[in-house]
């Protein structure tokens, strides 16, 4: 704890370079994962292709795909480009799934109804599928965050400062508490962005909210005694 206090303002500063790397790659993500998987639905022979290429690309080593970027990126190696490149490849890799999943998961009556109301395709998808897919796809964002958070501390190791830098110091200059730190506050973050993305989704799909009134018990008038 005397560790804890001594370092408070490094600790804080860590948190939010790994709320910054963290953040950014899952919006970007999601907003590639979204077409992506529309388009993914429209034709089975599509979909088959990316949501089997989107599994291959997690299948990459975080560390060799951080090194691998300046290459095909053409960018410094010191760059934050290249982390959240990779950052955002990984979450379009578990999020394609998902809203392939989601929208599948729209029943077929409901886009048929929309269709025979004058609903083109993309309004029909903005309007009606995209909204009821909202749950299974927040879902899939919940571990992509978690995913997400946990592969932002490999970036340490290539020189990117955020909470994975505690677990590099701790083990090199013998400071347990440092990576005992590092531990809670990694998943101290997990768990803000895990509600975080839960209370959007509710806001985003109030229907599926049951509001529950507590019933109220009916008084009723005592029955006169009769007299004997």
């Amino acid at each position: 704890m005397t560790w804890v206090l001594a370092n408070l303002d490094r600790l804080l500063s860590l948190t939010l370079e790994h709320l910054y790397f963290s953040v950014i790659p899952v919006v970007l993500g999601l907003v590639l994962a979204i077409p992506i998987g529309w388009a993914a639905g429209l034709r089975p022979a599509v979909r088959a292709v990316l949501v089997n290429v989107s599994g291959l690309l997690y299948t990459v080593p975080s560390i060799a795909l951080f090194v691998l970027m300046p290459v095909v990126l053409g960018t410094q190696i010191r760059s934050q480009v290249n982390v959240f490149a990779a950052l955002t490849i990984y979450t379009l890799a578990l999020l394609v799934r998902t809203v392939v999943d989601g929208l599948s998961a729209v029943p077929s009556g409901v886009v048929d109804a929309a269709t025979a109301m004058g609903y083109g395709r993309v309004r029909r998808f903005l309007e009606v599928e995209l909204p009821l897919a909202v749950p299974v796809i927040v879902a899939g964002l919940r571990v992509a965050a978690a995913s997400t958070v946990s592969l932002v501390t490999v970036a340490a190791l290539v020189g990117f400062a955020n909470l994975g830098s505690l677990f590099t110091d701790g083990f090199q200059r013998d400071i347990p508490q440092s990576v005992v730190a590092g531990i809670v506050l990694v998943l101290l973050v997990a768990l803000v962005l895990d509600r975080i993305i839960v209370y959007v989704g509710r806001l985003l799909t109030p229907w599926t909210r049951v509001t529950s009134r507590p019933a109220r018990a009916v008084a009723r008038p005592a029955s006169p005694e009769v007299a004997p």
